[in-house]
């Protein structure tokens, strides 16, 4: 695909500019994660920071229509734990709004070789200035064993910081060219990070580097305000503690290419595989869950 991707769209010439090129594209494909120029005003994530600040206040567009069986989703009584709330996109307005980007959605197209991005799922995120909070910690995982009701292998998510974001903070963390790598048969990856022992995930990922012929090679992301990262859904990635004085607040962003589509997996031990959107969304004729339900995955741009 070519830079021609914005030519049709609403894309200004300066937002254009901004786009990922060859080069990048080839880059992202070789390492499976990029670095974004500047793709949000200082506006736009004044604006985020504060309605984060309302989100967590109580404030509320919609509600979710029933509670999804791994939903993440901190409150107050939780306490200063790292807080990671889902469907962030579609409870509040005000941060929807600036998910559903063209020029977010124009990039990731780029990145994935795709002619329409939706949104899979988005994560609010603030990690406090706690260096002893375990949660603080997040190991090493790849999203793409956690989305095995998905056909797509293009799978990709945006890390959106509100502020300058660097090592001290706990920023996210690649773990280089991992996207590629061949993985290691009968280990049950559906299982979540926060349900699976730190050490055992991170002796996987070298267990898995060796199966590989190769070395944990971890990239942090120092990524400056009102830009933002992108990786694979195959790339291996994890954060470390926020040792700063200011707590870190992100979105994750996960986002779909329009091919992909639900299908059935089963675990290891025969038990069926359910993503959260599965007991929300519409379904298809055929009667299975739709990926493609605007209401909560939502085209973002079609080239």
């Amino acid at each position: 695909m070519t830079t021609d991707i914005a030519a049709a769209s609403g894309l200004t010439d300066a937002e254009r500019e901004l786009l990922p090129t060859d080069d990048d594209v080839r880059w992202y494909a070789e390492h499976g994660w990029y670095l974004t120029r500047k793709l949000l005003t200082d506006d736009q994530v004044d604006t985020l920071t504060a309605a984060s600040e309302r989100y967590y206040a109580g404030h509320r567009d919609r509600t979710l229509a029933a509670r999804p069986p791994n939903l993440a989703y901190w409150t107050p009584e939780q306490g200063p734990v790292q807080r990671h709330n889902d469907y962030v996109h579609y409870e509040d307005d005000t941060i929807g709004a600036i998910l559903r980007s063209p020029l977010i959605g124009a990039v990731a197209a780029r990145l994935a070789g795709a002619e329409e991005i939706r949104i899979w799922q988005s994560t609010l995120i603030y990690k406090p200035p706690r260096p002893e909070e375990p949660t603080n910690h997040v190991p090493w995982h790849m999203d793409r064993h956690y989305w095995q009701t998905c056909t797509s292998e293009r799978m990709l998510t945006a890390f959106v910081p509100f502020h300058d974001c660097g090592v001290e903070m706990g920023t996210i963390t690649m773990v280089d060219g991992s996207h590629r790598w061949r993985e290691i048969p009968g280990d049950d990856s559906t299982r979540h990070f926060a349900q699976r022992d730190r050490s055992e995930l991170e002796q996987l990922l070298d267990a898995t580097a060796r199966h590989n012929g190769t070395e944990v090679t971890a990239v942090p992301m120092v990524i400056p305000r009102g830009h933002m990262s992108f990786h694979s859904c195959r790339t291996y990635h994890g954060s470390g503690h926020n040792v700063s004085d200011r707590p870190r607040r992100a979105i994750s962003l996960h986002l779909q290419d329009g091919d992909n589509r639900w299908r059935p997996y089963r675990r290891p031990n025969g038990d069926a595989v359910v993503y959260n959107h599965d007991v929300l969304v519409r379904r298809t004729a055929a009667g299975s869950p739709d990926y493609a339900d605007p209401d909560y995955c939502p085209a973002i741009w079609r080239s």
